[in-house]
């Protein structure tokens, strides 16, 4: 009997031991290993950059309307070593705005063709392993309100180097700061799928109040505000989705319509007369693939006064090497105009890419090669976005 006991008891100190050890990879191990896989950068040799390529750099407004940093666990006032983003990145590559978007809701596996409402959910996962807060395992509004006050805690901390713009008025003070030589970034706060209002128009209060300026409507789920265009079935808005258009409309906000069905981009165009935004996107005729709408959808948004983000991985650009990506601008401008051509790298978004973020001088060497005149750079690299904001923040 006595053998039995102790047997039991050494059984169960195992138990736990393994137990333990599980949690410590889990909570400790994962997060960090599924970050530096999922937001890989290729291994390459350093980009070349001449010294009149790094001038001009230096002189541009750069502007980037999507990346995901916030959604994993590490601190963005620092060089990392995983990951395509972070603040002394962003300076080393001269970045003057950034939209630090807030995902909430993702399915396994980020299906381009279709997701059930029903597939298993990443972010719950994510927020579990990287121990988010309590409340944000459950509420898709909380995770939002969490990923923005991260912001706002980089923010206090490195006052010198980051400010986050609500208004219009932070935006000149932004780049009036820049002007004197500041490294600051100006950062405004985006929702990727406005799956965090949760139903309720009265939480586009509470998002604004957080501080969150850019609303996309949806992401790789149909939602209350309406289809994806990650879906079969091409729903458009809702009666909660018009409304939800409606007040992003009259407020000083930015529309995105980034990951929306077709027919919820042609509804959105028929009831608004803003510039709006697609934040990160590609060229359907230069890149034949789902995630990239139509080039009449395209001409459309860009007839708005808006813009497209072009990003830097393989769905979108059909080549995510920085030839490539330049090409994917080129095709832009050829479709839509050098008015509407902005970046929209996805930097952090579970994808990987060719380059990180304080390796843009190398972008603005690869458009110099591909013959792009200076004023047209300077409008794709920043000056098309600064417009649309200062169109659109109040």
């Amino acid at each position: 009997m006595r053998r039995t006991g102790s047997g039991r008891r050494k059984w169960l100190r195992r138990f736990l031991l393994l137990l333990a050890l599980a949690g410590i990879g889990f909570f400790g191990f994962l997060p960090g290993y599924v970050d530096g896989q999922r937001n890989a950068v290729k291994p390459h040799d350093p980009y070349p950059v001449t010294a009149s390529a790094q001038a001009l750099h230096d002189d541009l407004i750069i502007g980037d309307w999507h990346a995901d940093p916030l959604l994993w666990k590490r601190d963005l006032t620092r060089r990392n070593s995983r990951g395509q983003i972070d603040i002394p990145r962003l300076q080393e590559g001269n970045v003057a705005l950034q939209v630090f978007t807030a995902v909430t809701k993702a399915p396994m596996g980020l299906n381009y063709e279709h997701n059930d409402p029903d597939t298993l959910d990443n972010i719950t996962l994510l927020a579990i392993a990287q121990l988010w807060p309590l409340p944000t395992w459950t509420s898709l509004k909380e995770r939002a309100l969490y990923q923005a006050h991260k912001l706002e805690l980089f923010a206090e901390k490195r006052p010198d180097d980051l400010m986050i713009i609500r208004t219009r008025a932070d935006l000149e003070t932004v780049l009036q700061r820049r002007a004197a030589g500041q490294p600051v970034v100006g950062a405004i706060l985006g929702i990727e799928g406005a799956h965090p209002l949760e139903g309720r128009i009265g939480n586009l209060d509470v998002l604004e109040r957080a501080g969150y300026r850019l609303i996309a409507l949806q992401h790789f789920f149909d939602n209350e505000l309406g289809g994806t265009l990650h879906s079969r079935e091409n729903n458009g808005l809702t009666d909660f989705g018009r409304e939800v258009v409606r007040e992003v409309a009259r407020r000083g906000m930015i529309l995105d319509i980034a990951h929306s069905s077709e027919n919820v981009v042609r509804e959105v165009l028929e009831m608004t007369d803003i510039p709006l935004v697609l934040s990160h996107s590609g060229i359907k005729s230069h890149c034949e693939t789902r995630r990239n709408l139509p080039d009449e959808l395209m001409r459309r948004i860009a007839a708005t006064g808006g813009v497209i983000g072009i990003g830097y991985w393989q769905e979108v650009t059909c080549d995510d090497s920085l030839e490539g990506i330049v090409k994917s601008i080129l095709a832009a401008i050829a479709l839509v105009g050098e008015d509407a051509v902005s970046l929209g790298s996805d930097f952090d978004g579970a994808v990987t890419t060719s380059l990180d973020a304080s390796e843009l001088p190398a972008l603005t060497q690869a458009l110099l090669d591909a013959g792009l005149s200076e004023a047209r750079i300077r409008k794709v690299m920043g000056e098309n976005m600064l417009r649309v904001l200062r169109a659109r923040l109040k």
